[in-house]
């Protein structure tokens, strides 16, 4: 082999390992591009009651919210985006619900991720979400609370430990049944 036949050899191998560990990553994603995903599998998912993580949220208004101010209440943390078509249909529920428990020791926080802020405040208002919203464009509170697709919902207790979680839209009914239950307790 001549000395530019090795050179080609050598230089081509680690472009050709590249290659196989993009095609590998793309098999194994399903194809899915990294970050978060639209959730096709809806339900109600098993958690071990533990701390929430505290965060703190640019609202829409300017304001900053903190997760830790809440304790005390029955809270139910929406991740969302105003793309994601799950999220557009269950956003009239979630803002009748609150209307229903609003003053009863219930709140809700809307967290909008990997969003425009534009589209974003377009949603609010085009859903009437009377409760607190704003954006996590880095999509680190996400990230904390392992979201790995929109919408998912986690609910806390009034001493702020998340006792269940619901990938997916949910239905009026059964967010009324959890907020009932939590209440009673």
């Amino acid at each position: 082999m001549s000395p530019r036949a090795r050179l080609l050899l050598f230089a081509a191998l680690p472009v050709a390992l590249l290659f196989g560990l993009l095609a590998w990553a793309l098999v194994r994603s399903g194809g899915e591009p990294a970050g978060v995903n639209v959730n096709t599998h809806f339900g109600e998912v098993a958690v071990d009651a533990r701390p929430a993580k505290p965060f703190s949220l640019q609202l829409l208004s300017g304001e900053t919210l903190d997760l830790t101010s809440l304790q005390g209440e029955i809270v139910m943390v929406d991740f969302w985006s105003s793309w994601c078509p799950p999220c557009r249909e269950e956003a009239p529920r979630l803002a009748e619900t609150y209307r229903q428990y609003r003053g009863r020791g219930v709140e809700f926080v809307g967290v909008a991720i990997w969003d425009d802020a534009d589209q974003v405040e377009q949603f609010v208002k085009l859903n009437a979400l009377e409760y607190p919203n704003g954006l996590d464009s880095k999509g680190k509170t996400a990230i904390d609370y392992g979201v790995k697709g929109i919408p998912e919902k986690f609910f806390l207790d009034r001493q702020g430990n998340v006792v269940a979680k619901f990938i997916g839209p949910v239905t009026t009914e059964r967010l009324s049944a959890l907020l009932d239950e939590l209440l009673a307790r």
